[in-house]
Order: C-alpha cells, then sequence, then structure tokens
C-alpha cells in the first residue's frame, strides 16, 4: 500500500505552483498505479479556492491511479486553514470517476456539495466541519451507498453554517439506507442531547458496533437517556469522548461495565455555555 500526501503551501502558491501540477508529476512515478490512499492537503487559499483543480486533474488521470481506494480532500491544520473558512466543492464527480473507492475524507463545508451521491463501494465517508450545512446531510440521506459501513459526520454549531433540524439529522439513521452500517458517528454537535435521546431507542442502534457522539456538548440530559437504554448496552463501543457530563454520571458509565470513552471532560463555562470541539 502506497500513501501520497500533496500539499501546497503559501509561498508555492504565491510562486505559482499548483495542486494540478504536483498531481501530474504523480502520474510520472513508476508505481503511480499503485498509490491506494491519497490525501491532499492545502491546495492553495483554501480560504478563498475550492479543490476543482486537484479533483479535475484526478479525474483527469483516472486511468493512471488505478490502485486509489481512500482519498482524503482538505487535511489542513488551523495554521493554514480554519476549518470553517476552507472552501469545498461538488465531489460528486471524484466518486464517479472512481469507482473502487472504498474511503472519502472531506474537511470543510463551504460550498459543499455531493450530487448525486452514489457510490457502489464506497465503505466509509467522513466529514470534518464546524458546521454541516442541511443540504449536505439531505445528499447523505438521499444518497445510494449500499456498501457503507462507517458514517462519521461533525455537525458543528450554526454560526459555521449548521441549519439541520434534529429530524433532518436523524434522516441519515435509518437502517433501510445503510443497511450495513457498523459505525455512526453523529458528533461535534451544538445539539448532542437531542442526537443522544432520539438515537438511544433507535432501531439504528441494532445494527451498529460502534455509536459515537463525541466532540459535542452532551450533558447528563442526553447521557440518561443514552445509559438507560437496552439497545445502547449491546454496543460494542460508545465513544462520549469531550463531554459535559457530571462526575457522578461518568462514576454511573463506569459502572455499567461497558466499552465507552469518557474521556476530556469539560466545564460549561461562567455564564453556562458549552461549545462542541470543533467549530472554528
Amino acid at each position: 500500500m502506497i500513501e501520497i500526501r500533496l500539499s501546497v503551501d503559501y509561498d508555492e502558491y504565491e510562486n505559482g505552483v499548483r495542486i494540478s501540477q504536483l498531481i501530474e508529476q504523480l502520474t510520472e512515478k513508476p508505481n503511480a498505479a499503485n498509490i491506494s490512499v491519497l490525501t491532499i492537503g492545502d491546495w492553495g487559499q483554501a480560504y478563498e479556492n475550492g479543490p476543482e483543480d486537484a479533483i479535475e486533474s484526478l479525474i483527469k488521470h483516472k486511468h493512471i491511479f488505478t490502485g486509489l481506494s481512500s482519498v482524503f480532500l482538505g487535511d489542513m491544520e488551523s495554521e493554514e486553514c480554519e476549518v470553517s473558512w476552507i472552501n469545498q466543492t461538488n465531489i460528486a464527480p471524484l466518486l464517479e470517476a472512481y469507482p473502487n473507492l472504498r474511503s472519502v475524507t472531506v474537511k470543510g463545508s463551504t460550498n459543499l456539495s455531493f450530487e448525486p451521491l452514489q457510490h457502489a463501494a464506497l465503505q466509509e465517508l467522513k466529514i470534518i466541519c464546524g458546521g454541516l450545512p442541511k443540504s449536505v446531510i439531505k445528499q447523505i440521506a438521499g444518497s445510494q451507498l449500499p456498501e457503507l459501513r462507517r458514517l462519521e459526520l461533525y455537525l458543528g454549531v450554526d454560526n459555521y453554517g449548521f441549519d439541520a433540524s434534529l429530524q433532518e439529522v436523524l434522516a441519515v439513521a435509518k437502517p433501510e439506507l445503510f443497511p450495513k452500517l457498523t459505525y455512526l458517528g453523529l458528533k461535534n454537535s451544538e445539539i448532542q442531547d437531542e442526537i443522544a435521546i432520539a438515537i438511544a431507542d433507535s432501531p439504528i442502534v441494532d445494527q451498529l458496533d460502534t455509536l459515537d457522539l463525541s466532540y459535542g456538548t452532551l450533558t447528563d440530559v442526553g447521557a440518561e437517556a443514552l445509559i438507560t437504554s437496552e439497545r445502547v448496552k449491546k454496543l460494542k463501543h460508545l465513544d462520549l469522548n469531550y463531554h459535559y457530563m457530571s462526575e457522578k454520571m461518568i462514576e454511573r458509565w463506569k459502572a455499567t461495565g461497558l466499552s465507552v470513552d469518557l474521556s476530556d471532560e469539560q466545564d460549561a463555562d461562567e455564564d453556562d455555555w458549552r461549545y462542541p470541539c470543533i467549530t472554528e
């Protein structure tokens, strides 16, 4: 397995270097067909530009990157570009060009789209952002991804683009939508309690190995629904990392003997404000 990461820093971009040039250079490598994991970092001023250049180049050379199975678009640290500033684009043409993709990760949600979202082989879809628009959530809820095993969505806050209702979020958690799903992450949310209460007795939990409600504003209110759920007790793992639960609730979880990640306990500020882990 060959893993490659490409990125264009500020100085390179100012001097005329483009991400498509790096992809072109990659095609000249004798082992280009054996590249299985491709990570695209900064494609150059991502706070202004989307990754169209990278996607167009990858589509152009799909006959060369025949072994590609995993793509990450937007692997940037905050020093390069804050997550809420990263411009994205419609990712669907890339999925169509690479029918053997198994995993797609996207960071950033500005202008993000999956239209149409359909792929016969994709097993993992992960979107990291400070605010996931309901337009994208609806595209996922209306998708055709029969092999999807892992869905991980950073929902974020309304200040950075999250504008979905609870019911619109739950539309991606219907068993008939992704019958092979075993990992569901509805995380990094400012409505984590509401999600926890709704998902605790949802039929989707019956097919999961792991339920991930980490990075959000979960308190004892949402935790109570989870800890008393018979469905949740059957999970192999429950991820509640980064939370606002009380010490008493944490002790109750420990006493259950269940596999639960309770790390990174948070304290609300003096005005009782709670924040998801990733927003800006």
